[in-house]
């Protein structure tokens, strides 16, 4: 298989979510936090869990397997926020996203990386890089920028969720 651009991480941070694999590339990773309470948002989508206070930064905090259609996972010790950076070169912005556990770092060549399935999975296929093959078991690789697309969680929406019907 050839490698893509959009393929090009070699190291992923694998995690846990509703039983499945997944791997962040490396690269978007900032940091992993011990899950603390959240700062509810009203009016947020169901998939944003709250925000948090990260060194003086509002951080969103997005439950990926909401995200991809399941119920909220219960917490656990086990249950941490993954910090990322991700959005356009103009627009870069922490988000965090609720895991059930974090596993550990990975290293993928690109003969290693089949194409995303269009089956099978509980993300859609848009929101994945590929799969990665390690031994006998597989790891799905999110593409961020994709999965965390949506407008409410660009850097510059709390300026724009400001109530302006007066």
């Amino acid at each position: 298989m050839e490698a893509t651009g959009d393929v090009a991480h070699s190291q992923y941070l694998t995690c846990r979510i509703a039983e499945e694999d997944y791997g962040i590339g490396i690269l978007e990773a900032r940091e992993i936090l011990e899950f603390e309470s959240l700062t509810k948002v009203p009016n947020a989508p169901r998939f944003i869990r709250g925000v948090i206070n990260l060194r003086g930064s509002v951080v969103p905090v997005v439950d990926l397997a909401v995200k991809f259609g399941q119920d909220p996972r219960p917490l656990t010790r086990r249950t941490c926020i993954l910090i990322v950076e991700t959005g356009a070169d103009d627009k870069r912005g922490l988000v965090g996203l609720v895991v059930d556990s974090v596993s550990q770092v990975i290293e993928l060549t690109p003969d290693q990386i089949e194409p995303a399935p269009s089956f099978g999975t509980r993300a859609r296929a848009e929101h994945l890089r590929g799969l990665g093959r390690l031994g006998n078991r597989f790891v799905l690789l999110l593409a961020l920028s994709r999965v965390l697309e949506d407008n409410e969680l660009l850097p510059s929406s709390a300026e724009t969720t400001k109530d302006e019907s007066s």
